[in-house]
């Protein structure tokens, strides 16, 4: 797979769209805890099969309003576009990013509602230090000094978190590598982002669909129990598909280091969720990870600020 040099995140009123679509995407997925709470003891097969469905639905139903369907359907029947992209095909690439998702989907709702927010929020705390690291080995994205001791302070914050719990935080750590794979295949690969979306989740929906129907056949489902729980499965397409798409279009336009730290916003929103209204224990090394990696992302900033050229 040949990959293409990041683009840079500045000098365009393109590109200064990246940290509004990070600041929108992050937020929501850190509060996303809330609306999976809704789903109770559901299990979370069940609730990522919804969730990959009704996210198909609503996917192309957008393609349909912006009379871009027949994009959709010509990467399906294998037209390749032309790019200095991956040498594979988008569908081939979009196939193992869809997996990815969908691994990453249903184990964060069986986080959350196996009551390990926290975990799962070190887990996006994880995330970007991978992150960086994948756009330094594949990307050749360079870090200045100051930003390379930021990257070096939020991993003795994270590492001291993962130390103190005693136990591998599996949950955590699948998490981060999982989707820091996701956003680097979704970076590199040749399609826009609400087509990229679309096909990922029409390629798992044929496998989620058979599922739901086992469990309505054998009484096990929950769909149509009640209004409530119909109406939070279809809701889940939403909920869902609306951060990605600003994800997507955020990884298009910053550097993956950049989008990296960004991320620390959705994990930071979690935590204080399972702490404050989930009732999960704070204790003093939650604060010496918060104050590493608040430290961390304040000399990252100053020096991504100090670093960028002036205008003439």
């Amino acid at each position: 797979m040949t990959l293409p040099k990041s683009a840079a995140p500045g000098g365009s009123s393109e590109a200064n769209l990246g940290p509004i679509y990070a600041l929108l995407a992050y937020s929501t997925w850190g509060l996303l805890p809330i609306y999976w709470k809704f789903f109770g003891t559901t299990s979370a097969i069940e609730v990522l099969s919804h969730r990959m469905i009704w996210s198909a639905v609503f996917l192309v139903g957008i393609l349909v309003v912006q009379r871009r369907l027949p994009d959709l359907l010509a990467l399906l029947r294998g037209a390749k576009p032309d790019s200095e992209g991956s040498s594979f095909h988008p569908v081939l690439v979009l196939l193992l990013t869809a997996s990815l998702l969908s691994f990453n989907w249903g184990l964060y709702i069986y986080g959350v509602n196996s009551d390990r927010v926290v975990e799962a929020s070190l887990g996006y705390y994880i995330n970007p230090l991978v992150t960086v690291l994948l756009g330094f080995v594949f990307l050749k994205e360079r870090l200045h000094r100051g930003q390379q001791v930021a990257v070096a302070l939020a991993v003795v914050g994270v590492g001291y978190f993962i130390w103190q719990l005693g136990t591998v935080p599996w949950i955590a750590l699948a998490l981060a590598v999982s989707f820091a794979f996701y956003g680097l295949l979704r970076k590199v690969v040749a399609v826009a982002p609400l087509i990229g979306l679309a096909v990922e989740t029409l390629l798992i929906t044929p496998i989620t669909l058979l599922f739901v129907s086992w469990l309505g056949i054998t009484g096990q489902g929950h769909f149509g129990e009640s209004w409530s729980m119909t109406l939070l499965f279809i809701g889940a397409g939403v909920t869902t598909s609306m951060p990605l798409l600003w994800f997507n279009n955020a990884a298009k336009r910053l550097k993956l280091a950049t989008l990296g730290f960004f991320q620390y916003l959705a994990p930071s929103l979690s935590l204080l969720l399972g702490v404050f209204v989930y009732g999960e224990p704070f204790t003093p090394v939650h604060v010496v990870t918060f104050g590493c990696i608040w430290a961390a992302l304040l000399l990252y900033s100053v020096t991504a600020l100090r670093a960028r050229p002036r205008p003439i």
